[in-house]
């Protein structure tokens, strides 16, 4: 072994322990805020799988436009899991999600089941977790977290529309919706989303030109009863 190649060799070395050791001192600065990141990932990765579950029982029933909207919804919490992932990494955290079995009845049903567990999250999880990692001051993942929480009111405020609607008149949701053009536009930063896609700034993130059409599902992909 030449002496350059020793002298290259004990530098990757040392590059390999600076990096590995960096990483667990970072980690080590943030407990807090890696358990929350840990959690809000594992229930985002599952709040996508649910939608999921929810759009293809709606689809089942002959719903599209409501699967849309579950489809989309799905995409934004795939979106807010993507970024508390990274910042997992980022701090030396390896991501880990506790999946579970997904409970998917009715399409009313579900309609009802999402509104409950939207307005959890938006009164007590969110402020629970900004509240516990406020004092580690981690501006990234305290940013991606209320990116997250901003988006779960605009989720509420959607499926709302249709839960107080099919509380007693399911049947006349069913005529007033489906049959028409249904659109939903998801930031691909931070998971807001609209109806009608804006060219302004993103009203959570603020970004530009970062909305991203969730494609309608199509007769063939969920067909209509």
């Amino acid at each position: 072994m030449s002496v350059i190649y020793k002298i290259a060799y004990l530098l990757f070395l040392s590059f390999v322990f600076l990096v590995s050791t960096g990483g667990e001192a970072v980690a080590g600065k943030y407990p807090a805020t890696i358990e929350a990141l840990q959690e809000r990932y594992s229930d985002e990765i599952n709040a996508h799988r649910k939608y999921n579950a929810y759009a293809k029982q709606a689809c089942k029933e002959g719903y599209p436009n409501i699967a849309h909207l579950f489809k989309t919804l799905a995409s934004s919490e795939a979106i807010h899991g993507r970024n508390f992932k990274n910042i997992l990494k980022k701090l030396g955290a390896k991501p880990k999600a506790d999946t579970h079995p997904i409970d998917s009845g009715s399409t009313r049903t579900n309609l009802k089941q999402a509104a409950t567990v939207e307005r959890d999250e938006i009164d007590t999880t969110y402020p629970t977790v900004l509240a516990k990692i406020k004092e580690e001051n981690h501006q990234d993942a305290i940013r991606n977290i209320t990116y997250a929480w901003k988006s779960e009111q605009q989720h509420r405020d959607l499926i709302v529309k249709l839960q107080k609607a099919s509380s007693a008149f399911f049947g006349l949701l069913v005529k007033k919706i489906e049959g028409k053009e249904s659109h939903f536009h998801v930031c691909q930063v931070c998971g807001s989303t609209l109806l009608e896609k804006t060219s302004e700034k993103c009203p959570i993130c603020s970004h530009t030109g970062k909305y991203k059409e969730i494609p309608p599902l199509s007769e063939i992909s969920c067909p209509v009863k």
